[in-house]
């Protein structure tokens, strides 16, 4: 009895992972990450193109934050069903520079998640300040639902 039981439990998982993983990570719309930013990722084109908007919740400069504008590319040579992507935001309120990438995923619940490292580049007034214009960190954004 339990040889059968194990055989039907390893069975029925076989059948239901690959819906799992089928499931479409789509990085248009709205995301929320960790430290409370949100972005607004519009439609990718054809090529992978994509604008759109960040509202950061953290900064490091006392001016007054800003929605900044996104750039981006989402890789369409393997048209996978959790796509990596990668963009920049060039920051409104200050002199800096950010670049993320990342992928698209689902998790096991279903719910998709945008996984991303970043890189943000201060401007220097020389060179040898240069050590110190650079941060690296990482987020992870949810999807927003829509407010109907």
């Amino acid at each position: 009895m339990v040889q059968v039981t194990a055989f039907l439990l390893m069975l029925s998982l076989a059948l239901v992972t690959p819906g799992l993983s089928a499931r479409q990570c789509t990085l248009t719309g709205r995301w929320k990450n960790d430290l409370g930013s949100n972005m607004t990722i519009g439609a990718v084109n054809e090529e992978g193109k994509f604008n759109g908007s960040y509202h950061t919740a953290v900064t490091a400069t006392t001016n007054k934050i800003k929605e900044s504008p996104l750039r981006g590319y989402q890789n369409s040579m393997n048209q996978t069903s959790q796509p990596t992507f990668g963009f920049t935001v060039n920051w409104s309120f200050s002199d800096s520079v950010t670049v993320f990438t990342g992928q698209c995923f689902v998790d096991e619940n279903g719910k998709e998640v945008l996984k991303t490292m970043w890189l943000l580049r201060s401007q220097m007034d020389n060179i040898e300040d240069d050590w110190k214009a650079t941060m690296v960190g990482t987020n992870v954004f949810v999807r927003l639902q829509s407010q109907e």
